[in-house]
């Protein structure tokens, strides 16, 4: 990972949009957490269902992942920071 060599200032507007970014993600994976609480107390309720719940929480892991991966690349973006 290069880091810029020199300063980087941000402007009000690129903040705020960081900041609206990081409370989607927030969310984002907040829901995906909630999901696979649901998931598992069905899992225990419902037992016949295990197949179809499973298919539905392995889901999260990656989309939680996904959440991530993005946002750190935007901020990578807006602060300079490459990858070789």
């Amino acid at each position: 990972m290069a880091l810029p060599t020199e300063p980087v200032t941000l402007t009000v507007e690129e903040i705020n949009e960081l900041n609206r970014k990081l409370s989607t993600l927030r969310h984002d994976v907040n829901n995906h957490l909630s999901l696979i609480i649901a998931t598992a107390e069905l899992i225990r309720r419902r037992p016949e269902n295990v197949e179809r719940m499973l298919a539905k929480l392995n889901e999260q892991p990656q989309r939680i992942a996904g959440a991530l991966a993005q946002f750190s690349g935007e901020v990578e973006t807006v602060l300079r920071i490459s990858r070789p």
